[in-house]
C-alpha cells in the first residue's frame, strides 16, 4: 500500500458534525486492514482534536497520511491560538465556555488524550493566528 491522503473540512460550531472526519477515517483504515489498536488510538485522538476545533477555534482543517507503517495526522485552525500549552496540558484545565460545558464537552482532557493515544504529538501554536497539531499513531 502506497501512501493514501485524505482531506477535510471541520466545521466550525457545529456540535452535530463534530467527529464525521474521524469517523470516515476510522472506516477507511478497517477497510485497509489495519491493526485495530492503531485504528482506535487515531480516532480518539482525531475526535478530540476535531471537538477542539469547533469548541475554540470555529472549525479548522484535517489532513491524514496514511501508508503500512503509521497514520500521520494534521489539524490546523486559524483560531485564537493556545496562550500556555503546558495549562492546556493538563488533565481538567478548560477554557471551553459555559454553554459548551452544558452539552457535556469541555472537559479538560482533549490534548491530554491526544498525547495519550498518539505516539507523537506536536503543536504549533501561535497567539491570534491558530493551531497546528501534528499527531503520530505507529501501525
Amino acid at each position: 500500500m502506497s501512501t493514501l491522503t485524505l482531506r477535510y473540512e471541520v466545521p466550525g460550531d457545529d456540535f452535530t458534525r463534530a467527529g464525521e472526519a474521524s469517523s470516515d477515517v476510522k472506516r477507511k483504515l478497517k477497510q485497509l486492514g489495519y491493526n485495530p489498536e492503531a485504528i482506535r488510538k487515531v480516532a480518539i485522538a482525531m475526535y478530540e482534536g476535531e471537538i477542539n476545533m469547533v469548541i475554540h477555534a470555529g472549525g479548522g482543517e484535517a489532513t491524514v497520511d496514511i501508508d503500512p507503517k503509521q497514520v500521520r495526522i494534521v489539524l490546523t485552525d486559524h483560531g485564537p491560538g493556545i496562550p500556555d500549552v503546558g495549562k492546556a496540558m493538563q488533565e481538567g484545565w478548560s477554557t471551553a465556555p459555559d454553554n459548551v460545558r452544558n452539552l457535556g464537552f469541555g472537559a479538560g482532557m482533549g490534548l491530554p488524550n491526544m498525547k495519550k493515544y498518539t505516539d507523537e504529538l506536536r503543536i504549533d501554536t501561535k497567539v491570534g493566528e491558530g493551531t497546528t497539531l501534528y499527531m503520530t499513531v505507529f501501525a
